[in-house]
């Protein structure tokens, strides 16, 4: 039987006002209409995501999480531990875009399986040329469902 593609969801996980916005324009300027959520912290995210695999029983719909790192109460490397010790949550496709290229972020975050981590040097500007890849990821990976 075929199966239905179910579309991501985009979490954007950061506490910088101007690079959601930045986000957001670059997704409506790149066309892309995927729902699209917004978490201030590693926390709120983690609830977020709960709530999604709560409805569908366990199992977590599609999504696509962009994480930043610097952020108050549980930041992205605590996230990322979270997520990853979470049965539910531990497939999820996890991008870092985050202003921080220090070498031991990168390899933190590459040790918890990210799919890529990005520098924002300039929010908007860094996150198109981003989601163009990830539009192509997008539509020719299989996520797990």
């Amino acid at each position: 039987m075929h199966h239905k593609t179910v579309e991501a969801t985009f979490l954007l996980v950061d506490d910088d006002e101007i690079s959601i916005m930045a986000m957001k324009r670059a997704l409506r300027k790149l066309k892309i209409v995927n729902e699209t959520l917004v978490a201030k912290d590693g926390q709120q995210a983690l609830d977020i995501l709960r709530n999604a695999a709560g409805d569908g029983n366990g199992t977590l719909p599609p999504f696509i999480v962009t994480l930043d790192l610097n952020m108050p109460r549980m930041n992205g490397l605590e996230f990322l531990e979270a997520v990853r010790a979470d049965p539910m949550l531990n497939r999820l496709v996890i991008f870092v875009f985050t202003t921080s290229d220090m070498p031991e972020d990168i390899q933190s975050a590459y040790s918890q399986n990210v799919a890529g981590y990005l520098v924002k040097e300039n929010p908007g500007e860094t996150f198109s040329r981003a989601l163009e890849m990830l539009g192509a990821y997008s539509r020719i990976i299989e996520l797990p469902a």
